[in-house]
């Protein structure tokens, strides 16, 4: 019976799924927050905005679950942190910006 529940879980189609992140720091305990989640047709309409502005990409299925658990406009969870940082400064590199300083311009 393990095996057939274990087939099941590997023809399960995936479910798109897709967060939206804002940094705009203001103080030096300012963190990103989740400004758009959502699975399915959603998710859909989050990438296919995304795209459509020239806003960069990441694919990260874990990431991804642990921030579609957090609310709009909520601050990431701390154990999100590194990885959300990461992606920041990749993108802030390939946009050859700098990294915002709080309260800066």
């Amino acid at each position: 019976m393990a095996k057939d529940s274990e087939n099941r879980r590997r023809l399960a189609p995936k479910q798109t799924i897709a967060v939206a992140l804002a940094y705009e720091p203001k103080s030096a305990d300012d963190a990103p927050t989740v400004t758009a989640s959502g699975r399915g047709k959603v998710a859909e309409k989050i990438l296919e905005l995304a795209f459509a502005n020239n806003v960069k990409v990441r694919e990260d299925a874990d990431l991804a679950q642990i921030l579609t658990a957090v609310d709009v406009d909520s601050v990431i969870p701390l154990e999100a942190f590194m990885a959300v940082a990461e992606i920041l400064a990749y993108v802030y590199r390939a946009n050859n910006q700098a990294v915002p300083s709080p309260g800066g311009p």
